[in-house]
C-alpha cells in the first residue's frame, strides 16, 4: 500500500516529538540512581496501570500472536483469560502488594536485587541477573520484529532501517530518562495503542457483516482447514483442537499456559509494582488494566482469526496462504494494509511503535539495571549510579538488535513464550516464597532457580520439536532432532522445568526447616536492608 510520504514523515515527526518531550520530562525529575531505577516509588495509579499494560502487551501479542490466531483459531481467547486473571487480578493483588511492601523495606531497586536481599544471597542477585540478561533479549529482538515487519509491509520501508531506527528513539529515551519517562512515554503510547485496537475491531466487523455473521462464516470454514493441520487436531477457528493432539498441546501448553503463567514471574512488571506508593494505588490500578488488558489481546485474537473469512472470500484462500512463506508474523499486517484506508495504517502504525517502544523501553531499562546495578556495581564495588546503568542500557540493546537480524520468520510468539517459561521456571517458586514464607530457605532458592533454568534449557534443546529441530543441538550430539518421541516433543518445557523447580525448592525448605527446629531456631536471619 502506498501511503503519501508527507503525511507518513508529519505524523511520525509529530510522534516522535511527543515522545522526547515526555522523555525530558523524565530527564529532569531524574536526578539519583532511584530516580532512574524506580522512578522514586511515588507513581500514579493510572501511570502504573498503563504502563504496566504497555509493557506487558507488545507487538508480539499483536503481531505475534495475532498471526498465531490466525493458525490456530479462537481458541487462544483462553489466554486473554490467563492474562486478565493472572497477569492483573493476581499480579496486582496478591504478588504486587508483597512486592512493593518487602521492595520499599528491604530498599530493592531491582528484581534481582530483591530476591538477593530476601534471601541475603550475593548467588541469587548474580543468577537471576544472568537469567535476565541472557534470556530477555530474546523477547526483546521479538518486540523489535513484530513492529519493523508492520511499517515493511505497509510503507515499504528496508526492515533492517526499521530496525536500527527502533533502537535509536528508544535508546534516547530509556538511556536519559530512566524508568520515569518510560512510564510516561509508556502511558502516552497505551492510550494510542487502545484507540488502535478499539477501531480496528470495530473496522473489522463492519468490514465482515457484523460480529454474529462473521464468527458465523468462521465456524462453517471448518471444511477449509488444511489437511495437514487436521491431522494434527485442527477442528476450525472457533473450536478447541482435539484434546491430546500435537496442536492442542501446542495451544494449551506453550501459548495458553506458557504466556498465561509466565506473566507472574516477569522482571520488568515486579518493578512497576516497586513504583507504587502504597496499596491502594495498586487497588485502583486494577480495573484500568483489566480493560487495556482486555482490549489489547482480545481484539488481536479475534481480528487474528477473523483475517481469514475476510481472505477466503476476496482471495479463495486462508490468511496463512496468502502472506509470504506462510510467515504468521505477517497475517496482522498484510490483513490491515488490505481491508483498512490509508489514514486507519497510519494510525495502526503508531500503534504499532507504541506496542513496540512501550515493552522494549521496560525490557532495556531492567536488562540495563541487571548489568548496572546487580553486576557492575557490585563487581566494581561502587554505589549504583545512573551512569553505569545507562552503560548497561546501551550494552544490552546492541545484544538485542543483533540478535534479531538473525532470527527466522513465525518467530514472535514462539520467542515470546520462550522467555515467559523461562522466567517461570528459573524464578516463579523463588519469588513466591520470597514473598510469602517468612522463613525462606535461601539454599532452596539457589538450587531451584539453577534447576528450573537448566531443566528448561535441556528440555528446550533436546527435546521441544519446536526448538530443537532449529537448533541442531540434539542432532548434532545424538543424530536425531530430538530424544524422545511424542508426546514429550510437543510438551511445552515449562511443564517440566516449573514443577522440577517447585519440587527442589519445597525438599530444601523442608530439610532447612527441619535442620532449624533440631537447633532451637525458628527464624532467619532478618534481611539486609543494605545496597
Amino acid at each position: 500500500m502506498a501511503v503519501d510520504t508527507l503525511t507518513f514523515t508529519a505524523v511520525t515527526a509529530v510522534y516522535l516529538v511527543i515522545l522526547v518531550v515526555l522523555g525530558y520530562l523524565g530527564y529532569r525529575k531524574t536526578k539519583v540512581a532511584d530516580d532512574f531505577m524506580l522512578a522514586g516509588r511515588k507513581v500514579h495509579p493510572a501511570l502504573i496501570a498503563l504502563s504496566y499494560g504497555a509493557t506487558f502487551i507488545s507487538t508480539a501479542a499483536i503481531i505475534g500472536f495475532g498471526g498465531q490466531a490466525a493458525k490456530l483459531g479462537m481458541g487462544l481467547m483462553w489466554l486473554v483469560f490467563m492474562n486478565i486473571f493472572l497477569g492483573i487480578f493476581i499480579a496486582f493483588i496478591v504478588f504486587g502488594k508483597r512486592t512493593r511492601a518487602i521492595g520499599s523495606r528491604l530498599q530493592a531497586r531491582t528484581f534481582p536485587d530483591l530476591l538477593g536481599k530476601v534471601y541475603n544471597s550475593k548467588f541469587l542477585r548474580y543468577a537471576s541477573a544472568l537469567v535476565i540478561v541472557v534470556g530477555m533479549p530474546l523477547y526483546t529482538s521479538a518486540v523489535m520484529i513484530g513492529a519493523a515487519r508492520f511499517i515493511e509491509v505497509s510503507f515499504a520501508i528496508d526492515y533492517n532501517t526499521v530496525l536500527l531506527a527502533f533502537a535509536a528513539i528508544t535508546a534516547l529515551y530509556v538511556i536519559v530518562g530512566g524508568l520515569l519517562a518510560v512510564i510516561y512515554t509508556d502511558s502516552f503510547q497505551a492510550v494510542l495503542m487502545l484507540i488502535g485496537m478499539t477501531i480496528l475491531l470495530v473496522a473489522t466487523f463492519a468490514a465482515l457483516g457484523g460480529v454474529f455473521s462473521s464468527t458465523q462464516a468462521l465456524t462453517d470454514m471448518a471444511d477449509k482447514v488444511p489437511a495437514a493441520l487436521v491431522a494434527a487436531g485442527h477442528n476450525g477457528w472457533t473450536a478447541m483442537p482435539d484434546l491430546g493432539s500435537s496442536l492442542w498441546f501446542t495451544m494449551v501448553t506453550t501459548i495458553i499456559m506458557g504466556v498465561g503463567i509466565g506473566v507472574l514471574a516477569q522482571p520488568q512488571l515486579a518493578v512497576r509494582f516497586m513504583t507504587a506508593k502504597d496499596d491502594r494505588a495498586l487497588n485502583r490500578a486494577v480495573p484500568i488494566g483489566v480493560i487495556f488488558i482486555f482490549m489489547m489481546v482480545g481484539v488481536a485474537y479475534t481480528v487474528g482469526a477473523l483475517s481469514n473469512v475476510y481472505f477466503m472470500e476476496h482471495n479463495g484462500k486462508l490468511a496463512t496462504e496468502v502472506v509470504p512463506g506462510g510467515n504468521l508474523d505477517m497475517v496482522i499486517p498484510t490483513f490491515i494494509n488490505a481491508i483498512l484506508p490509508d489514514w486507519f495504517v497510519m494510525l495502526f502504525m503508531l500503534t504499532m511503535l507504541s506496542a513496540a517502544l512501550s515493552t522494549m523501553s521496560a525490557l532495556l531499562h531492567t536488562m540495563g539495571t541487571a548489568i548496572g546495578v546487580d553486576v557492575l556495581s557490585n563487581v566494581l564495588n561502587k554505589k549504583p549510579s545512573v551512569n553505569i546503568n545507562r552503560v548497561g542500557v546501551l550494552i544490552m540493546l546492541v545484544i538485542s538488535v543483533a540478535l534479531a537480524y538473525i532470527m527466522p520468520g513465525s518467530i514472535i510468539a514462539r520467542a515470546t513464550a520462550m522467555f515467559m517459561g523461562l522466567c517461570a521456571a528459573a524464578f516463579l517458586p523463588a519469588y513466591t516464597q520470597a514473598l510469602f514464607t517468612k522463613n525462606p530457605s535461601a539454599r532452596g532458592a539457589k538450587y531451584s532457580l539453577v534447576v528450573g533454568a537448566v531443566a528448561w534449557f535441556l528440555w528446550t534443546a533436546f527435546v521441544h520439536i519446536a526448538e530443537s529441530k532449529p537448533l541442531g543441538i540434539s542432532m548434532f550430539l545424538f543424530g536425531q532432532d530430538a530424544v524422545l518421541g511424542q508426546p514429550w516433543q510437543v510438551l511445552d518445557p515449562l511443564f517440566i522445568a516449573l514443577p522440577l523447580s517447585t519440587i527442589t525448592l519445597a525438599v530444601f525448605w523442608f530439610i532447612d526447616r527441619q535442620a532449624a527446629l533440631k537447633n532451637g531456631k525458628t527464624e532467619q536471619p532478618e534481611q539486609k536492608t543494605t545496597a
